[in-house]
């Protein structure tokens, strides 16, 4: 039986409605992971490193389709909920069709400055180049990488999310088989990997595109649509905290690429690379959940549904407590396998790595409610509240603690900035919660939603 968003929903059908979104992130964040395994492996570790140096930047031009997709999403699903049926599509459309042009301006501007970039960033020679080659490629298709991300979200609202995981499972089976293939067997390196991520890119973009411009069976369906500024600005309002923490996130990743040179060398760089794979995966699981619950909190919100809202952050933040503990657990009894799938080859950068993972691994206890938090006050069409938490995470504790931390503790430092930027974020989450209680009515355990009975 299909899930509506306007069931009522137990955590058995919470997990039911969301797990295919976690499937799709995670095989989304499988992109990157394939091609420093591979890169990584085949290509050594100076191609390593160029990869984590330039993949940040690169992410940081794309953070702007997680924008369009959570602010779109809560605008088109807080519409669905107040019953506006014509609306949503015509704010769908526009969304898709602005979120294409801000893709192509983006490219543009990519090009030109990434070779200063990575300079800024401490690259030169060989290493330079390398990170050029590598990061070019990407940048030709991310228009389309945008579309992915974004779409990722609406497949949700549109209540198909089964159809968004087997896209993206699609594109991510592209990318490994390519990755095997072009750098694997035939040794073409970082081009080879660039590649196979630009094709597993172009699949996640354009399938979506498609599907949504044929005749469907969803919720949604993309249209001719003039632009209008009010919908677009109301969606970058509500997607900005998404912006701002995957702006922060990949700023901050430079900036720590720009300490590790400074504390460890290329090495350094390399271990972070790593983390960062692992950190991916891992925080697929939240985003994912986030993502896939966003929409039924938005339909809820906008038709009044206050029962079902305290009955979502209610079960939401047992399952993030629950994925929060097993996710540290797997950190640390793994922590040796997961390390050596990258570095093994290296002995003395696998003991670096696994050392830094057994202090980067606390923050998996707490960033699950910094990334729920700031999408649930997105779903509810409250941006500032979710953009000040995003902000406070990553641009205000993440840059302050990697930059502080190191001076007292040296290259621990570093690994144990991120964890104490998490505390901070969770603090900020849990006031953020239970200031905005008597707004949104999400605690009101007195007036229980309607709705069909979880199964």
């Amino acid at each position: 039986m299909a899930i509506r968003l306007s069931d009522h929903f137990s955590v058995r059908r919470l997990l039911r409605f969301t797990l295919p979104s976690i499937g799709m992130m995670i095989f989304s964040s499988i992109y990157g992971v394939v091609d420093g395994f591979f890169v990584s492996n085949f290509a050594g570790k100076e191609a390593f490193t160029a990869v984590n140096l330039i993949v940040p930047f690169v992410m940081f031009l794309a953070a702007c389709g997680y924008m369009f997709g959570s602010g779109g999403n809560a605008l088109v699903s807080k519409t669905m909920g107040m019953g506006r049926k014509k609306q949503v599509n015509q704010i769908f459309s526009m969304l898709v069709y602005v979120s294409i042009a801000v893709g192509l301006v983006l490219t543009a501007a990519g090009f030109l400055l990434i070779r200063p970039v990575a300079v800024l960033l401490g690259a030169e020679g060989e290493l330079l180049e390398n990170s050029l080659r590598y990061g070019r490629i990407l940048l030709a298709a991310l228009p389309l990488y945008i579309l992915h991300l974004e779409f990722q979200s609406f497949f949700a609202t549109a209540e198909r999310p089964k159809l968004g995981f087997l896209t993206t499972a699609i594109a991510g089976v592209t990318n490994i088989v390519l990755d095997a293939v072009l750098v694997g067997m035939l040794s073409l390196g970082l081009t080879g990997a660039a590649v196979a991520t630009v094709a597993s890119q172009a699949i996640g973009g354009l399938m979506p595109l498609v599907y949504f411009l044929r005749p469907n069976t969803s919720r949604l369906r993309l249209r001719p649509a003039v632009p209008k500024v009010k919908p677009v600005l109301r969606c970058c309002a509500n997607g900005f905290s998404e912006l701002v923490g995957n702006l922060s996130l990949y700023l901050v990743g430079m900036l720590y690429n720009y300490q590790l040179i400074r504390y460890a060398g290329d090495s350094g760089v390399a271990a972070y690379g790593v983390l960062l794979y692992i950190n991916t995966v891992f925080l697929s699981v939240f985003f994912g959940y986030t993502t896939g619950v966003a929409p039924v909190v938005g339909y809820h919100f906008g038709a009044g549904n206050r029962g079902e809202l305290h009955n979502l952050l209610k079960k939401s933040i047992g399952i993030i407590a629950s994925a929060s503990v097993l996710m540290f657990a797997l950190a640390q009894l793994l922590d040796r396998f997961l390390c050596g799938i990258f570095v093994g080859y290296d002995q003395a950068l696998l003991e670096l790595t696994v050392h830094a993972l057994r202090v980067y691994a606390f923050s998996f206890l707490f960033v699950g409610f910094g990334y729920f938090t700031p999408g649930f006050f997105t779903a509810l069409n409250d941006a500032v509240t979710s953009a000040t938490i995003s902000m406070l995470r990553t641009l205000v504790a993440q840059i302050a603690a990697v930059l502080l931390l190191p001076l007292a503790f040296g290259l621990d430092g570093i690994w144990a900035s991120v964890v104490a930027a998490e505390v901070m974020a969770m603090t900020m989450a849990i006031i953020s919660l239970v200031v905005k209680r008597k707004k949104y009515h999400y605690w009101d355990i007195k007036n229980q939603a309607s709705g069909s009975p979880g199964q």
